[in-house]
């Protein structure tokens, strides 16, 4: 052979060509063989389920009917059609891109012309079916392709722990609250929102669930909480005794202390509706967000018919508490309808939120419900509305079960309907340890404000003065 021949370098560039794709191809598959072997043993399953989907999905697609037909021939099919015999015509599959977790695979599937996502929801129970899920459900993220969740393994049966970052949230009033039937993670915003109502039977996870979002904002600036919890008469006997340090108020089941925490607290809106145009240049807080000079100020009320109750008797006592009760219901619908946009933000949480336990004037305008474990249909309409007739699935008389213990229903605000959520459970040592390490952040937020004078009486609020600006 001679010494400048061509073909041996094109020979050699051949070999090289096929050296490296032969080293891709070996180190590919050892990072998917180190990485299969690594995962757990749901994970290992969940992996060859996406390997079985990709294999099968063009011949499953064609008989799910989620194909297009393309009679047009392709420019190239047209120079090469030479003795006019018609044209066969092609059928296009969509394009399906699969991922994995523990619970099962999640694909992205392209559209074609009619087979959008109309077509993908329809085919739902058979794609389960086909992929041995539990169930499937279709979403639309982006227009020309749709997101395919099938899950294994139902999420909601499997506890889970929060483990709280210690960091401030990335984004503010942003409620991380766990995860939906298809493990997809769920967070509520929270900014504009006035009240949320917590519902459920005892020991089902609503307070583990206020337990999360306080280890979560804790660490931020922006934040002060208040607490009022009807379940005790001193913090130490508890679920929020570790977190005090971190409120800049709490009291226990006296109605006469919750009376006089909910005065100061709409002392404080007054005030903050004369300043906010004066101090933030806006006339709503959430037009420029919270701050640490004014922060977002969180009241949670737990056991809320403890303080909302109304007392039946003749004697003294009885008719102070009724009083009281009376009062609180008038105080905290203060806070609820006129605080939003001066950043107060009130969490009702209580074991069955009908009208004698939350007034239907303040449990009506809190637009965010959830509700955990109920006992009757009138509880769960109570909690969630009546539209939770019309999702039985999603009903909380079903969550009864003991493996539901931290399941709520809630209706979810990306989309119509409601929809079930795995709340994580915060450890108590790992919440301590997040309010011990916060404390120092705590603040009272009337502190925080310029002076002003209560000078100017306002007739319509039984007694309080309109503050002014000093």
């Amino acid at each position: 052979m001679k010494d400048n021949d061509p073909t041996e370098g094109a020979f050699g560039y051949g070999l090289l060509v096929v050296g490296v794709a032969l080293a891709v191809l070996v180190g590919w598959s050892v990072w998917w063989v180190v990485r299969y072997l690594r995962a757990d043993a749901m994970t290992r399953q969940s992996i060859r389920q996406a390997v079985r989907v990709r294999r099968t999905w063009k011949r499953l697609a064609q008989m799910l009917k989620l194909c297009a037909t393309d009679k047009m021939p392709t420019p190239l099919a047209s120079l090469a059609n030479t003795d006019g015999k018609p044209f066969k015509p092609r059928i296009l599959v969509p394009t399906l891109k699969v991922t994995h977790d523990a619970y099962g695979v999640i694909a992205r599937a392209g559209c074609l012309p009619g087979v959008g996502l109309e077509q993908y929801q329809k085919a739902a129970p058979h794609l389960a079916d086909a992929w041995r899920c539990t169930r499937v459900a279709v979403t639309q993220d982006e227009p020309g392709s749709v997101v395919i969740r099938g899950v294994r393994l139902d999420p909601l049966k499997f506890p889970t722990e929060h483990l709280p970052t210690g960091t401030v949230p990335e984004k503010v009033a942003r409620w991380e609250v766990g995860v939906d039937e298809y493990a997809q993670p769920v967070s509520v915003d929270l900014r504009q929102v006035p009240g949320v109502t917590v519902a459920g039977l005892p020991g089902k996870g609503k307070t583990s669930l206020i337990n999360r979002l306080l280890s979560d904002w804790a660490p931020a600036p922006w934040v002060q909480f208040a607490c009022a919890d009807g379940k005790v008469s001193a913090a130490y006997e508890g679920d929020y005794y570790a977190w005090v340090k971190r409120m800049f108020a709490f009291v226990g089941d006296d109605l006469e202390e919750a009376n006089k925490l909910f005065k100061r607290l709409v002392d404080l809106r007054r005030k903050r509706s004369a300043l906010v145009l004066d101090v933030l240049g806006v006339k709503s807080m959430w037009d420029v967000g919270p701050s640490e000079k004014w922060p977002l100020v969180v009241l949670i009320v737990d056991e809320a018919h403890t303080y909302f109750r109304d007392h039946k008797g003749s004697d003294p006592k009885t008719k102070k508490l009724a009083a009281l009760a009376a009062e609180n219901a008038r105080l905290v619908e203060d806070l609820v309808k006129k605080g939003r946009s001066v950043g107060i933000l009130v969490i009702l949480a209580t074991q069955k939120s009908t009208g004698d336990a939350i007034p239907t004037f303040i449990r009506d305008v809190c637009p965010v419900g959830l509700s955990f474990a109920q006992k009757t249909a009138e509880a769960a309409v109570a909690a969630l509305g009546e539209d939770i007739r019309d999702w039985p699935d999603a009903n909380p008389i079903n969550l009864q079960d003991p493996a539901y213990v931290g399941v709520a229903s809630m209706n979810h605000q990306s989309q119509p309907g409601f929809t079930r959520i795995r709340t994580p459970y915060v450890p108590d040592a790992w919440a301590e340890e997040i309010a011990q390490t916060t404390n120092h952040l705590t603040a009272d937020p009337a502190d925080l404000l310029p002076t002003v004078n209560l000078t100017k009486e306002d007739p319509n609020d039984d007694g309080f003065m309109a503050p002014v600006a000093a």
